[in-house]
């Protein structure tokens, strides 16, 4: 079952914030729809803040029947009357009513006692032997990626060399390892602990590293070379992220044939959700608004686009 919340803040952002706040639910389990786009005003005045509607999913609640009544127990009961005993005739010579004599009980049999069996002796169980320490397979461990030293005077040696620096600005003690993986297209793992600080919110800080990088690479080159950072494999995590999102919400549009605009999001991200819906039948995506705030708007193929895809 589907239910919705409408919340309004300053900006869409804080809009959404605040409805996740109050469902207490991630940004993936929701579809966001903007139903007002904030406005400033004059000096303050007849400022309108942004509204926003959020989507969520609740399982059905199933309603039991209640148990139909039998025709006895639908019948009114009837009232007992009590019961009257007849009066015994009083003898005119003696008034007093007779008593009965007594009856005897009846002797009691007793139910003829059952032979015990001998019980059989219990064996005793076989104790489970654990196998040494020394003959227990260890677990496996993850394999661990072994990264070649870059060449004196590469591209990949001033790679490292600029991350390192700006890491070390940062507090990190992470370290890069570079490495070409095609013609003028190099890759960068950050390797060590606490890289949670490096990814920053949706990898904003790691977009910021990367950016940095390739300004800092192509500043003094004639030949343009581009550079992917990463850390604790977080880009592919976030495109199958990206892609699961995408299905969720094009199964709602087909589903409801309405609209559902989605969070704002870079290039690198709208490219991920155009490419999962570009075979999608009955749905069709675009862009709408300027960076940062420009978001991806899943639609119903029916209704005719103009926007470009990017």
């Amino acid at each position: 079952m589907e239910k919705f919340i409408t919340a309004t803040g300053k900006t869409i952002d804080l809009a959404i914030e605040a409805a996740l706040k109050e469902l207490q639910m991630d940004r993936d389990s929701v579809s966001v729809e903007v139903l007002e786009n904030p406005k400033s005003g004059f000096l303050g005045i007849g400022a309108v803040p942004a509204k926003v509607k959020v989507t969520y999913e609740v399982p059905d609640e199933e309603v039991k029947p209640a148990p139909a009544l039998s025709s006895a127990s639908r019948s009114k009961p009837k009232k007992q009357e009590p019961k009257t005993e007849p009066l015994k005739p009083l003898n005119p010579i003696n008034p007093k009513p007779r008593t009965e004599a007594p009856k005897a009980d009846a002797p009691k049999t007793e139910a003829p006692k059952q032979e015990r069996r001998p019980e059989a002796p219990k064996q005793p169980r076989p104790e489970k032997r654990q196998a040494p320490k020394e003959d227990r397979a260890p677990a496996p461990k993850a394999p661990v990626r072994e990264y070649a030293p870059a060449e004196p005077g590469s591209v990949e040696e001033r790679i490292e060399t600029f991350i390192k620096g700006l890491l070390e600005h940062m507090g990190s003690d992470a370290v890069p390892h570079a490495w070409k993986t095609s013609d003028d297209t190099y890759q960068v793992d950050l390797v060590g602990e606490d890289l949670g600080m490096l990814i920053g919110r949706r990898g904003e800080t790691l977009d910021a590293i990367q950016h940095l990088t390739n300004y800092s690479i192509n500043r003094d080159s004639n030949k343009r070379s581009r550079v992917n950072v990463d850390a604790e494999n977080y880009r592919q995590k976030r495109e199958e992220s990206l892609q699961h999102l995408a299905r969720k919400v094009a199964g709602k549009v087909v589903k409801y044939r309405r609209n559902i605009t989605l969070e704002p999001m870079n290039a690198y991200e709208r490219h991920v959700i155009h490419a999962a819906l570009q075979d999608v039948p009955d749905v069709t995506t675009f862009s709408t608004g300027t960076e940062p705030n420009r978001r991806v708007v899943v639609a119903y193929s029916r209704y005719p686009q103009q926007n470009e895809k990017n």
